[in-house]
């Protein structure tokens, strides 16, 4: 059920989002947009009141109450950038906005990237691990506690690890090829040497 409910989630998620940028840029209704995006948090929530309910109900406790919690945690600490990622591809692609830059490679740029990349796991993370501990009380109490566990250090690696990363390209920036021109972290262009004349 649990799963169902997680795929549920993710549909209704990717379709109030489809329904606020059409509003926005296709129909011009920025108030409805606004309002149906600041519904997508909604959405994570009726997950995890979903979760808690089916774990008072009676239900085993599972990996998949840990990976609903786990949903709602990667909707905070990624939604945002999500949300924007689409917001850019929509209006591009349907409204004719410019067309959004690929991610940084190198310099200090993807230095920078990485540890974005880097603190919305850590938030995910600690979302989802506060949520997953918040699931012992608010429902059958400690006797769930075991079965959820695993996933404290299962995502305390997965947070250290993107960390480890970002701190890498802190102490070895990642440098262009040699011969290819660089304007913010992206590559544009490659100088061309000159023919030789016989």
């Amino acid at each position: 059920m649990i799963v169902t409910l997680i795929v549920a989630a993710e549909i209704s998620w990717w379709i109030v989002l489809g329904l606020a940028l059409s509003t926005r840029y296709l129909l011009r209704w920025r108030r409805t947009s606004t309002v149906l995006l600041l519904g997508l948090p909604a959405v994570d929530l009726a997950l995890y009141a979903l979760t808690v309910l089916d774990l008072r109900g009676g239900a085993e406790a599972s990996w998949t109450h840990a990976l609903a919690a786990s949903y709602a945690g990667f909707s905070v600490g990624y939604g945002p950038s999500l949300v924007r990622w689409a917001d850019r591809h929509f209006l591009h692609r349907f409204a004719g906005g410019p067309k959004p830059p690929p991610s940084p490679k190198y310099g200090p740029e993807r230095t920078r990237y990485e540890w974005q990349i880097a603190g919305r796991t850590v938030v995910s993370a600690a979302i989802t691990l506060t949520l997953i501990t918040l699931l012992v009380p608010l429902s059958a109490g400690a006797a769930h506690y075991g079965t959820f566990a695993q996933w404290y250090w299962r995502l305390g690696i997965a947070a250290v690890v993107n960390v480890v990363v970002a701190g890498c390209y802190s102490r070895w920036p990642k440098e262009a090829p040699a011969g290819v021109a660089v304007v913010d972290g992206r590559a544009v262009e490659e100088e061309k040497t000159p023919a030789r004349q016989a």
